[in-house]
């Protein structure tokens, strides 16, 4: 069967039909154009802007402090994650509402005072009428603020901020010091050392994806790394709790304006504790006088008495001016320069051996000892000891000794005289410990210092050994009889070979000495294998009979006992108190 085409008929497009599509297409155009042209021109840097927030985050600079630790990782010192609670009530809001509903001031209190422990109409008339910008509630625990975040309630704002807590009171307070509300170091360890404690992070932008994923950038690696390093000290936190509370009931007992007390490895400068007395809590600096915020112990200086004598001792034997053996006569007074000085007691010893000069503490025998040295000579060696300059340490800045002009000690016969008995110079209680850690260790200078990491912060210079092993070892067994038979026989430990001096100087005012009194003891332990020293100084004792015997011994014994259970010391099994005899 035969298929026909079917023939359409073209018929012209109608004129004004065609001007209207035209017309119509060119106001598309024209709008589209005009569209680009607003968000490539006048709209760029507000789209840049909302870009640049949905494509990155900013990370906060990092504002916190390392933590402080004794050796035995126990925590004195560490930042406390700590809240703000900001409110709007124009924004308040509870899951689920819609979001143009605003709840009223009295129905987020109703949640919030229970997580808060704070009555109702306490927490409303906080707000006193504002709508935005209230400051609820500062110092809000961790715990507190998940619970204020888990009621999702809009127009309530948490602000996270760190604050030092320092868990021990004030055990360290004298030595680590404290940070203010601020955030600033302010004392101790915490200002002395801050460019090392505090953490220095700085701001980063990261870049993401439409996804989310992290895109590369520039960042360095490790600036998104939070720092876990603390600061570890040299401090057993059992002796320093030991030494502390033997120090306060002896200060306390004696009505003493103030008291020091350190134990100190003498082979490596090591500080095991460093208490002082009267101290503060540095949780609530803010009720304290500010003259206990300093580190006394290295920045005030007092004459070391008659604890200097076996630094004195063991010059003349290096110098050989005296023997070993030895004899000096000692009548009671001396006359040098028309002077007249005589031994605390005002009584005469006769002719004496130089252990005995230390154990009846004779200052008679230590200017004729002395005398024996020349002016010139014995100036330099007190120079070469470093009396008079600044003991480099990680503690406070220590304060210089001082010491006369070398004219004036030179030619006044009175100068030398009194610095043979340890006066008419002043050092600090730290650089006799030094001193006296020296004539423990061989001779050799040992640098105090508290923090673990102080060797990797200072020069490593050469010791500089001050006395040779043979004098400092003689020395060390003269003021083992002290313990034994001397002033210091109330720090005796059966069984241990301890060696100590005592100390009672006066103290100085306006060019003449007072009535007023510091009492001092240094022991150094065990003597057949020296490994501590021991100081202890009590400051203005203002009870009758206050000598170094009665008021410094009592609280180095009880710390002395206390090292010997944590250190393991143990007994001179040659010691014959220890031998033990068959039944």
């Amino acid at each position: 069967m035969k298929k026909y085409k079917k023939i359409v008929r073209l018929v012209p497009l109608d004129h004004r039909r065609f001007k209207l599509l035209y017309i119509f297409s060119l106001i598309i155009v024209l709008s589209l154009f005009g569209r680009l042209i607003r968000l490539q021109v006048f709209n760029a840097s507000d789209l840049q802007r909302k870009a640049r927030l949905i494509q990155s985050s900013k990370t906060a600079s990092l504002k916190k402090r390392r933590s402080i630790v004794d050796r035995n990782k126990r925590l004195i010192a560490y930042d406390k994650p700590l809240y703000k609670l900001w409110a709007h009530p124009k924004y308040f809001n509870f899951p689920g509402d819609s979001i143009k509903r605003v709840r009223s001031i009295e129905e987020v209190v109703k949640k919030l005072a229970p997580i808060l422990e704070i009555k109702d109409e306490i927490l409303l008339g906080k707000f006193d009428n504002k709508n935005s910008g209230i400051k609820l509630l500062d110092k809000i625990s961790e715990e507190k603020a998940e619970k204020i975040k888990n009621l999702q309630i809009s127009g309530l704002d948490l602000f996270k901020y760190s604050q030092r807590y320092y868990p021990q009171g004030e055990l360290y307070s004298n030595l680590v010091g404290f940070v203010n509300d601020e955030n600033k170091a302010s004392a101790g360890l915490e200002l002395h050392l801050d460019n090392y404690i505090k953490v220095i992070n700085k701001s980063n932008l990261i870049k993401r994806g439409g996804d989310g994923t992290p895109l590369p950038d520039n960042s360095a690696p490790g600036d998104f790394i939070s720092d876990y390093k603390s600061l570890g000290l040299t401090i057993d936190s059992k002796l320093q709790k030991a030494s502390f509370n033997a120090l306060s009931k002896q200060v306390s007992e004696w009505e003493a304006k103030k008291g020091f007390a350190i134990v100190m490895n003498v082979n490596n400068g090591q500080i095991l504790s460093l208490v002082t007395v009267p101290s503060y809590d540095p949780n609530k600096f803010w009720h304290y006088d500010t003259e206990l915020f300093k580190g006394w112990y290295s920045q005030d200086l007092f004459e070391p008495g008659s604890t200097f004598k076996p630094i004195n001792l063991a010059l003349a034997l290096e110098e050989k001016v005296i023997h070993k053996d030895g004899l000096v006569e000692d009548i009671g007074k001396v006359n040098v320069g028309g002077w007249t000085l005589s031994n605390w007691n005002k009584k005469g010893n006769g002719y004496i051996d130089y252990p005995k000069v230390l154990q009846v503490s004779s200052n008679v025998g230590m200017v004729k000892i002395m005398q024996n040295l020349d002016p010139n000579i014995y100036w330099d060696w007190l120079k070469n000891l470093g009396i008079n300059t600044n003991l480099e340490t990680d503690l406070y800045e220590s304060t210089a000794g001082q010491l006369k002009r070398k004219d004036l000690f030179v030619n006044q016969s009175i100068e030398p005289a009194v610095a043979s008995f340890g006066k008419g110079f002043s050092i600090s209680p730290l650089k006799l410990v030094q001193l006296h850690a020296a004539l423990a260790n061989g001779g050799f200078e040992v640098t105090p210092h508290v923090t673990s990491t102080f060797k990797e912060r200072v020069n490593k210079n050469p010791k500089k050994q001050f006395f040779s092993h043979e004098v400092s070892t003689t020395i060390l067994e003269w003021m083992e009889t002290v313990v034994d038979k001397g002033s210091g026989s109330g720090v005796k430990i059966e069984g241990y070979r301890i060696a100590g001096k005592t100390g009672t100087s006066q103290k100085a005012l306006n060019g003449s000495y007072t009535s007023k009194k510091v009492c001092s003891f240094v022991a150094t332990l065990p003597v057949n294998d020296p490994k501590y020293v021991v100081l202890v100084v009590v400051d203005e004792p203002s009870k009758p009979y206050a000598y170094g015997a009665t008021v410094a011994v009592p609280v180095a014994k009880e710390i002395i006992e206390s090292l010997i259970v944590i250190e393991k010391i143990p007994p001179n099994i040659k010691d014959p108190g220890m031998i033990v005899k068959k039944p």
